[in-house]
């Protein structure tokens, strides 16, 4: 057995996190690129509405299912092994997406990308704990949280211009040079680990898990699309929750067991930071897809700019995001001894300081709901950043909650728990926000005496309405410029309610924070790190460091 050892100061493990955060950036990337893409898409590839559905639903239904099972894989095999792979798959699969020469071609391309995402996402995370003591895991995790939310604005901003001026593959190809600096950093800067009793691969959990996730993701999709009514979604999202419980319990059978290695250790429930930090980011997953989805759409079409402009528009959030990553990761980080472990708990509570935030969110939000179709752009940015503020110091200080309960032996499945939970948290956020906004949109529509492809186009979507009104415009400009004005006032009335939804989870995760995470983080439980150790050191060579070392670390924590 190798003596454990506390995570070692040291700067190059702040270059290993440095290859973490360009892995997570990869993947924010490509999930903005796409959705400006899409229009595009439809004439290159000839693609039918239901085609376009699937180039966004092939790489959430991949992620969804390989979720858990790339947790379980990274601590038996080694996460930066895979994480390496996973990231040159990426890249091959996004040089697929850029030659793909027919709709099929993109959809498989767009699968395998979801596939390397599940892997990239929650190893990045895993990582944490390994290589970081409670005394410099705030600052870690503000710099892969921060990483992770600036896909949002270089997106749409690298996207629009590349669309602007060279063909639609152009978008995925910007993900090349990211993936080709994130592989030669992760090969070079970070160290392997992985548990030191390698776990047996759970099939039947693995199954039974992938199916309804899967499952979950898709009713929920097509609920989003087709209407929360609608036979097939509801059957699909019932299945989905019918085999989670079931993976629930058959997960509880095999931890009862001697020698029981199950997917999921449910006993990582126990720990209040773990369970509540990783509800309150699932909390926040869903509210913020509200104005990374819906305000961009806002911007275009209802301010009428193009995507480089709208995705500018989102830099202040970014900013705001940044000051508070700044501040909480202080208010979070303890004093350090001189062997550079906590020597004390951090001068502000996770308690006190996640539940300050998400006020700050939910106040923003709340003043946002004002946004009228000619609202001053001042006014909209400055709560922008506000809201990003907020976020910073809600959103690292509950993953800091939950990651400090895992373990080096259980890092990666457990972090894989947490991102699987967040990405269901934001495709449900999509579906149930997306039909929110549409239902407002439609009900302050007066489309009476219109002609019915005019009438209908409005119906679908603020684009097609946007659409609808520069077609009439040859017929009659004054019906035209009152169509217009009435289909972006319209959806700006679906936005101020979509915002009301944000701005009332938020203040539920701030009850919920207040009431039930605990004041500071907890630590791994006595007497795992007897049989737990990790092949991580700051050198690049492999030590150990095991969980009695991370709680070590973590002492009053």
């Amino acid at each position: 057995m190798t003596t454990a050892l506390a995570p070692t100061p040291g700067p190059r493990r702040w270059g290993a996190l440095a290859a973490l955060a360009v892995s997570v950036l990869v993947v924010g990337l490509d999930l903005f690129v796409l959705t400006l893409a899409l229009p595009t898409l439809s004439g290159a590839l000839h693609a039918s509405t239901s085609d376009l559905q699937w180039f966004v639903d092939a790489y959430s239904l991949v992620l969804a299912a390989a979720l858990l099972p790339a947790g379980l894989m990274g601590d038996r095999f080694g996460r930066k092994k895979l994480l390496a792979g996973a990231l040159v798959l990426f890249g091959i699969a996004s040089l697929a997406c850029a030659y793909s020469t027919s709709t099929g071609e993109l959809i498989a391309a767009r699968a395998i990308l979801g596939l390397a995402a599940a892997v990239i996402l929650p190893l990045s995370l895993a990582v944490i704990p390994v290589l970081f003591s409670a005394a410099d895991r705030p600052r870690a995790i503000a710099v892969v949280g921060g990483a992770t939310f600036l896909g949002y604005p270089i997106g749409p901003i690298l996207g629009g211009w590349l669309l602007d001026h060279y063909w639609w593959g152009s978008v995925f190809l910007i993900n090349v040079p990211v993936v080709v600096i994130a592989v030669i950093a992760v090969a070079w800067l970070m160290p392997e680990s992985r548990s030191e009793r390698r776990p047996r691969v759970d099939v039947p959990g693995v199954l039974i898990s992938s199916g309804g996730l899967t499952a979950l993701t898709y009713g929920v999709i097509r609920a989003g699309q087709d209407g929360w009514s609608d036979a097939t979604a509801v059957a699909t999202m019932a299945a989905g929750c019918l085999a989670l419980a079931a993976f629930v319990a058959w997960e509880r059978a095999v931890g009862r067991r001697d020698g029981g290695e199950p997917l999921v250790d449910l006993t990582l429930f126990r720990s209040s930071g773990f369970t509540w930090g990783t509800i309150l980011a699932t909390l926040v997953s869903f509210a913020l897809f509200g104005i990374t989805f819906a305000m961009p759409q806002y911007f275009l079409d209802v301010r009428g700019l193009d995507s480089l402009a709208s995705g500018l528009r989102l830099l202040p959030l970014i900013g705001g995001l940044a000051v508070g990553l700044g501040i909480g990761q202080r208010l979070q980080t303890p004093p350090k001894a001189a062997d550079g472990t906590a020597a004390g708990p951090p001068p502000v509570s996770a308690k006190v300081l996640a539940s300050a935030g998400f006020t700050v969110m939910a106040l923003a939000l709340a003043i946002l709901t004002r946004t009228t179709a000619t609202s001053g752009t001042g006014f909209v940015l400055s709560w922008f950043a506000v809201t990003g503020f907020g976020l910073g110091l809600a959103m690292p200080t509950a993953l800091n909650a939950a990651l400090s309960a895992l373990s080096p032996e259980r890092s990666g499945s457990g972090s894989a728990v947490m991102t699987a939970m967040r990405q269901v948290g934001a495709t449900i956020g999509v579906a149930v926000l997306g039909t929110v906004l549409d239902s407002v949109y439609r009900s302050k529509l007066d489309l009476a005496g219109l002609p019915p492809a005019v009438a209908a186009a409005t119906r679908s979507s603020v684009a097609g309405g946007v659409a609808a009104a520069h077609a009439l415009a040859r017929v009659s400009s004054a019906d035209a410029a009152a169509l217009l004005a009435m289909v972006r006032d319209a959806y700006a009335g679906g936005v101020d309610v979509m915002l009301w939804v944000c701005a009332g989870i938020a203040v539920a995760a701030a009850l919920l924070a207040a009431a039930f995470l605990p004041r500071y983080a907890d630590t791994p439980p006595a007497g795992a790190g007897d049989q737990a150790g990790s092949e991580a050191g700051d050198n690049g060579t492999e030590a150990a460091a095991g969980t009695g070392s991370i709680a070590a670390a973590g002492t009053g924590s």
